[in-house]
């Protein structure tokens, strides 16, 4: 018995490294993108709105590429498995677009066709990395498995911090070069190591199709059980991540240029403002999944997201460089609790890990439908209300997400169920 359970934890162990890194490989793009498109974008353009329309616009891709890409590769079968040769496949190619962003940034519409490019192709394998997860960690052990993922994740916000600051100023293309020439490194370590055809989930969705003679449920078909559902909790979770995910994705697009409107930063140093938050987010992520597991995931999220608002509003009250990256810091800490759990409580809730990762594609509508909206929605109240209430709009934001989640929390008690979230 001892040995087995050793054994377990090795297999858990290797596949959460590999995991974190397909998702580091990933998100060392999108940090970059996020904190420096923007002001290529303000080169050509004005509005605050409209560069928070174009940074989600690109996004509003993945509300129907992910879950999409995520019930096909539940569908797949090959020797490398289900989700490895979409992953083989996207990720070459999603570098290669990043790396000419840069290039193209003097010709606007040159740079949203790049930008249309890099979204398409970055979103469409994006659910598929993260999926290998749940195909291959039990459902009582993701949330501390995540947590490390979401750790790999923000330590690419460190890397976009550390090259705003050093070399954005100075060295722009070489500086799209590096997150690009790191993805390409995770994929090679990648597919040397992991065939996800050996993963429990995928042998269990082999034999489910032997026994029922049935492929995997359409996209169609699982969307219109969790709207059917009387039961709530799925449909409001998902708008909870469109939420949360419009509070985020406005805090990140929008930070560079609010350093630089109301804070009089250059645009590296304004690039930089996240760097310390990434750490706090690292220091975080996983006493927060442990806290999860005990006390339970609805109700830690819930309190983490209520911290992330008071972060936003302490970096408005306090509008210095210092004050603005110490509420970043607490924003970054309340923000785990959501990082780490919601994408788990979602998973845990599918009927069945047939479908992870339609739910995976699900759970990324809903964070690319926020990172859609959000900047827009916060760009626009910009417009009306300056620059320097910026943090405060996104507070508000983040508290309508903290309302989704408790609902979800007081119907879960109410359910058996509950006891497993």
């Amino acid at each position: 018995m001892t040995t087995t359970s050793s054994t377990r934890r090795v297999r858990t162990g290797r596949i959460t490294f590999f995991v974190a890194l397909a998702v580091f490989a990933q998100e060392s793009t999108w940090n970059l993108y996020d904190s420096q498109v923007p002001p290529l974008l303000r080169e050509h353009i004005g509005s605050a709105a409209l560069i928070g329309l174009l940074m989600g616009m690109d996004n509003v891709l993945g509300i129907f590429i992910q879950p999409w890409m995520g019930n096909r590769s539940d569908r797949t079968r090959t020797s490398w498995g289900r989700r490895m040769p979409y992953l083989l496949v996207g990720m070459p190619v999603a570098a290669l677009l990043f790396l000419v962003i840069p290039h193209v940034a003097g010709t606007l519409p040159l740079l949203i066709l790049v930008m249309f490019g890099y979204a398409l192709v970055a979103n469409s394998f994006k659910p598929i990395a993260e999926s290998l997860l749940p195909d291959f960690v039990p459902p009582e052990r993701r949330s501390r498995a995540n947590a490390v993922v979401k750790i790999a994740a923000s330590l690419t916000v460190l890397v976009a911090a550390l090259i705003s600051i050093f070399l954005i100023d100075t060295h722009p293309k070489l500086s799209f070069a590096i997150p690009a020439i790191l993805m390409v490194v995770s994929l090679a370590v990648l597919a040397a190591n992991v065939r996800d055809s050996r993963s429990p989930a995928y042998r269990s969705a082999v034999e489910e199709e032997r026994e029922q003679a049935a492929p995997a449920a359409r996209v169609r078909d699982t969307v219109l059980d969790i709207v059917r559902d009387r039961n709530r909790s799925r449909l409001l979770l998902i708008v909870s991540i469109l939420l949360f995910g419009g509070a985020w994705a406005a805090s990140r697009a929008l930070i560079t240029p609010y350093g630089m409107e109301v804070l009089g930063m250059s645009r590296g140093e304004a690039g930089g403002l996240t760097l310390p938050s990434g750490a706090a987010f690292i220091v975080a992520a996983y006493p927060v999944a442990r806290l999860a597991e005990r006390f339970g995931r609805l109700r830690v999220m819930a309190a983490g997201m209520t911290v992330f608002a008071a972060g936003m509003v302490l970096a408005t009250v306090v509008a210095t460089p210092a004050g603005v990256v110490a509420g970043l810091c607490v924003a970054s800490a309340g923000a785990s609790s959501f990082l780490v759990n919601a994408v788990v409580v979602l998973w845990n809730l599918a009927p069945s890990d047939h479908v992870v990762g339609t739910y995976t594609g699900l759970y990324t509508v809903g964070w690319v439908g926020g990172g859609f909206l959000g900047p827009a929605l916060v760009g626009g109240l910009v417009d009306l209300t300056g620059w320097s209430l910026l943090l405060l709009h996104v507070a508000v934001v983040a508290l309508l997400a903290v309302l989704a989640v408790v609902r979800v929390s007081v119907l879960q008690r109410r359910s058996s169920a509950g006891r497993a979230l």
